[in-house]
């Protein structure tokens, strides 16, 4: 599975990020094995560095499947790592959905 780190010029996406964010996506999603082909990641400060807020990260997942069109989901917190651990809750709920109609 391929796992893709798109960011925002005010949130982190150096590669220790990057490399985080491929070892929770490949733990979360291993259940699904070759089924998941990749994952993309947005991860966007809304209120940029100037006025530090709650929940001002969101990180959106794109998920590509086999044979399937993309899943989307969306999370926000107020860091990084919480916003990515939010999303990929929500993607790997939305892809067992997924699988299982499919199947």
């Amino acid at each position: 599975m391929q796992v893709l780190l798109h960011t925002d010029p005010n949130t982190d996406g150096s590669h220790p990020m990057a490399l985080h964010l491929e070892t929770v996506a490949q733990a979360a999603m291993a259940r699904f094995g070759e089924r998941v082909t990749r994952i993309e990641a947005h991860l966007s400060d809304v209120n940029s560095t100037a006025r530090a807020g709650e929940n001002d990260i969101h990180c959106t997942l794109d998920a590509r499947l086999v044979g399937q069109g993309a899943i989307v989901v969306k999370d926000q917190a107020g860091n990084a790592h919480q916003a990515i651990e939010g999303a990929l809750r929500k993607l790997k709920r939305a892809v067992g959905v997924a699988l299982e109609k499919h199947d």
